[in-house]
């Protein structure tokens, strides 16, 4: 099957102008000013992209596929990700982790789930281990998850800075994250180690020290939740200005927000003011997370679940309301989450890249359409495909 779009245009996510798009089968075949087929004779699905623009499909590189949570009993363990979750919010490729609960949830289910999406339609990855330590993994060490187990890609989300967390000491860290580096080296794989960093007076301190006396490159880090507060989010400054990677959150509530969580969208404008790369910035949904609340004693006080949906409406927040530029702004979710996860044929238009986008209202910025995999997921907003046990 072909696919040509036409008259649209093109956000790479760099500007490339108005150009058509042939799909051919699950992969981008070529990006020109004009091409013109015989649709009839070829079998060709042309979509009109009149008024649109064509940017890549959304990366989340973190998302609970299985649910999260449990911090308040048994009865608040947050459900699955559905398909069109994904799909309605444009992301066609996810990386799925576990949280707080690496005992009742585990690999072997996220492994599962990650080729459930597959089958469904988009692109899903996984990482090894949880917020404890020793890390539990598939095969017994974190290296041979690397290596044989083709959908695991690094190792995470462990917990740092956080009540929740197994209190890692500097040794133990560090050798989980030489651990994940060297399995990395072995695959081509990135071997990130994704880093929950709670609200804790220590902050980034671990990672700073790592990367002051290990050779561990700064780039192997991945330390997610980085708006979780003012005082983090300097530290977080001050991390990717020693070259670091830095993930910010979308999902929230307003209470996070009231107690002085900064919203992803001016935390956006806020790194580039400050002269960070955007190259050096990601955002991510926590989806399917529990949005867990305590009192000022440390207990459980309630909880909401994070949404995927939340990763597109802050980038689109920080162009209509925080005036990013598009091409900035969609990096955060596209190529620069590929390029750190090293996700070769995703998150940029180019020839031969895997056919995964997503069409715009050019006033708006709404969604339109979402291609995964050369097949159309969403089209008018509304989904096309439904997973297997959706209604």
């Amino acid at each position: 099957m072909l696919t040509l779009i036409k008259n649209t245009e093109v956000y790479a996510p760099h500007y490339l102008g108005k150009k058509d798009v042939l799909l051919t089968a699950d992969k981008i075949g070529y990006i020109k000013d004009r091409i013109d087929l015989d649709a009839a004779s070829l079998d060709v699905l042309v979509i009109d992209g009149t008024g649109k623009l064509l940017v890549p499909g959304f990366i989340d590189a973190h998302v609970h596929l299985i649910g999260g949570g449990g911090e308040g009993g048994f009865k608040t363990r947050t459900p699955e990700l559905n398909l069109t979750d994904a799909t309605t919010a444009g992301i066609t490729t996810v990386i799925g982790v576990l949280g707080t609960d690496g005992t009742t949830r585990r690999i072997e289910s996220l492994l599962a789930k990650a080729h459930a999406l597959d089958e469904e339609g988009i692109t899903a990855y996984l990482h090894t281990g949880s917020y404890q330590i020793p890390v539990k993994t598939l095969t017994g060490k974190i290296e041979e998850d690397l290596i044989f187990i083709d959908k695991i890609i690094g190792v995470g989300e462990i917990a740092i800075s956080d009540h929740r967390s197994s209190e890692p000491t500097f040794e133990e860290l560090a050798k989980i994250a030489a651990a994940a580096r060297n399995g990395g080296l072995i695959t081509g794989k990135a071997g990130v180690l994704e880093i929950h960093v709670g609200d804790s007076d220590r902050k980034l301190d671990l990672l700073f020290e790592i990367a002051e006396k290990t050779d561990i490159p700064i780039h192997h880090f991945h330390p997610t939740h980085i708006n979780r507060n003012a005082e983090l989010f300097e530290e977080g400054i001050k991390y990717a200005e020693l070259g670091g990677y830095v993930d910010l959150t979308t999902s929230t509530i307003p209470q996070f927000l009231e107690e002085g969580e900064v919203k992803c969208s001016r935390g956006l404008r806020l790194m580039l003011e400050r002269g960070i790369p955007a190259a050096q910035i990601t955002f991510s949904s926590d989806g399917q997370a529990s949005l867990p609340y305590f009192n000022s004693d440390g207990d459980f006080a309630g909880l909401q679940v994070g949404k995927v949906s939340s990763l597109f409406e802050e980038v689109r927040s920080s162009v209509l309301n925080e005036v990013v530029s598009l091409e900035a702004a969609l990096q955060v979710i596209t190529s620069n989450p590929a390029r750190i996860l090293k996700l070769k044929k995703k998150g940029e238009i180019r020839a031969e890249n895997d056919a995964d986008l997503v069409m715009l209202d050019k006033e708006t910025l709404e969604i339109d359409t979402v291609i995964a995999k050369g097949k159309v997921m969403v089209e008018g907003g509304v989904p096309t495909i439904k997973g297997t046990f959706e209604a």
